[in-house]
């Protein structure tokens, strides 16, 4: 009988994702997804490999819970985040700096090199979890820039804070960085004011 960690099986089932999701994060930034193998985060994370695939079946199925995990953490710091702001400036500004501030963090591959490495199902079940943080642009946009089509801005902004060109910078840089980001989204949907920090 295999050990169990911690006093129940849903703690059990936590705890092993929380080590597997902590030993993939450093895999990815390390070696990227294609040079990982379930067997070497299994023994990194110290698990056995049928350990391993009772929780995660192939590669895949570990990348897409890793990514579920990751937004849906993310989703609640960034509503978090926007509702402590009182203007629809601090509001845009605050999500402009937080999701460049976690592209900065993250090393997953973005958009088209991520759904290139899964299958169509698996990519649209990853997507799905952008949704919210779509939505929280939306509900910005539509206080701030009521007279926009947010269908129009939102792509916009999205791809001008997708790109890791913005973020790749010297580590004493990128405050800068992001807040030149954050003056060009604010001037590019017409909000003024001067965000806070």
């Amino acid at each position: 009988m295999p050990k169990i960690i911690g006093r129940s099986l849903e703690e059990h089932r936590r705890e092993v994702r929380s080590r597997v999701f902590d030993v993939l994060r450093g895999q990815l930034y390390e070696r990227g997804f294609d040079a990982i193998t379930l067997a070497g985060v299994a023994a990194e994370a110290g698990l056995g490999r049928t350990a391993m695939y009772n929780h995660f079946p192939d590669k895949e199925s570990l990348l897409v819970a890793f990514v579920e995990d990751e937004a849906t953490r993310y989703v609640e710091r960034l509503t978090a985040a926007v509702a402590t702001a009182d203007t629809p400036v601090e509001k845009l500004a605050t999500f402009v700096r937080l999701q460049l501030r976690v592209l900065a963090e993250y090393h997953l591959p973005p958009g088209t090199a991520l759904a290139s490495a899964l299958a169509p199902a698996a990519y649209r079940r990853i997507s799905a979890h952008a949704d919210p943080i779509t939505g929280q642009l939306r509900e910005i946009l539509a206080e701030g820039a009521p007279d926009e089509d947010p269908d129009v801005l939102i792509p916009m902004i999205t791809a001008a804070l997708g790109s890791r060109q913005v973020v790749d910078v010297p580590p004493e840089r990128l405050d800068d960085a992001i807040e030149g980001a954050v003056r060009f989204v604010l001037r590019a949907v017409g909000m003024t004011g001067k965000p806070e920090n």
